[in-house]
């Protein structure tokens, strides 16, 4: 598989912070997730398969374009 893609970044800030993978194509599906706790971190990466990628709960993410972190 070629690269893609961006890397990505998420860090926990809390227990329990979901990572979801969506899939490309006309129908945008669920691929992957991954349940983190706080401190955890993990590496994700856009490719042919993974067009977006949804983080549900306190993380920081970094990216190519910067830093955030989602609200409280």
């Amino acid at each position: 598989m070629a690269d893609t893609g961006d890397y990505i970044v998420i860090k926990a800030n809390e227990n329990g912070v979901n990572v979801i993978g969506l899939t490309r194509g006309t129908d945008t599906r669920f691929h992957h997730s991954e349940k983190l706790d706080k401190n955890e971190m993990m590496i994700a990466q856009f490719t042919e398969h993974t067009s977006a990628i949804k983080i549900r709960g306190k993380a920081t993410i970094q990216t190519a374009h910067g830093e955030m972190t989602s609200d409280e």
